[in-house]
């Protein structure tokens, strides 16, 4: 025992062992190469469109609310508009945390450039995880800016908070992130698809996108049937 402990700690151990980004050389070749950038920017992407599907919906619901409030002038109508695009943002992060934890490390299904880099091997393979962890960061990000969207309206007392706007909110929301990441990155840049090893993807691709449909017609009919009750302030 005593001789396997002293082997264990003085033997030095090659950083081929470790498929780090820190220690090990051919995963940096792997990761920052030419295509780095590219991928960076393609990650970056499907955020910036899901910031504009966020901003005109809000535009939608704020457009409505403002027509609804000129058709009762007497009447000061709580607005619905700050905590539905609060709990949209929220739900994108939150959709986009549930992906990458239950499809691409619990089920490893696919990884974030799996359809690009084979996760066939140890390099592949951590390759695959550095780019799922700048995934998750951008996730983290809106998440935060969901989290201090929510902390502004704590003190607001003119807005509609009802249940059925946060719930609508972030069922949209996440319905909102598959839907654009699913068309962005499985189908148009071809980044990864839903089940990697299947034969056919296009099964679980568009199922992945039938079920991110529902949900966007779910949430928008939450937001839409509370955004028509007239609350008023007191």
């Amino acid at each position: 025992m005593q001789k396997l402990l002293v082997t264990l700690l003085f033997t030095p151990m090659g950083s081929s062992v470790f498929a780090c980004t820190t220690c090990n050389k051919q995963v940096q070749e792997g990761i920052y190469n030419s295509a780095f950038f590219p991928n960076l920017l393609t990650m970056l992407s499907a955020f910036i469109v899901l910031t504009v599907v966020v901003a005109i919906l809000t535009g939608i619901t704020a457009k409505k609310y403002t027509s609804r409030l000129a058709a009762n002038p007497k009447v000061k109508i709580l607005s619905p508009v700050p905590l539905t695009t609060a709990s949209m943002v929220l739900g994108i992060g939150l959709g986009g945390f549930a992906d990458g934890i239950v499809l691409h490390q619990i089920l490893q299904w696919h990884e974030m450039l799996s359809n690009r880099v084979a996760v066939t091997n140890l390099i592949g393979k951590s390759v695959n995880m550095f780019w799922d962890g700048i995934f998750h960061f951008f996730c983290l990000i809106v998440v935060l800016v969901g989290v201090a969207l929510m902390w502004k309206l704590l003190k607001r007392n003119d807005i509609n908070n009802s249940g059925k706007l946060l719930t609508g909110g972030l069922i949209l929301g996440w319905g909102v992130f598959n839907i654009v990441e699913g068309v962005i990155d499985h189908q148009l840049l071809k980044l990864h698809n839903v089940m990697e090893q299947s034969p056919n993807h296009h099964v679980a691709n568009f199922s992945f996108l039938g079920i991110s449909v529902i949900m966007l017609i779910t949430g928008y009919a939450l937001v839409n049937s509370e955004s028509k009750q007239t609350h008023i302030t007191v």
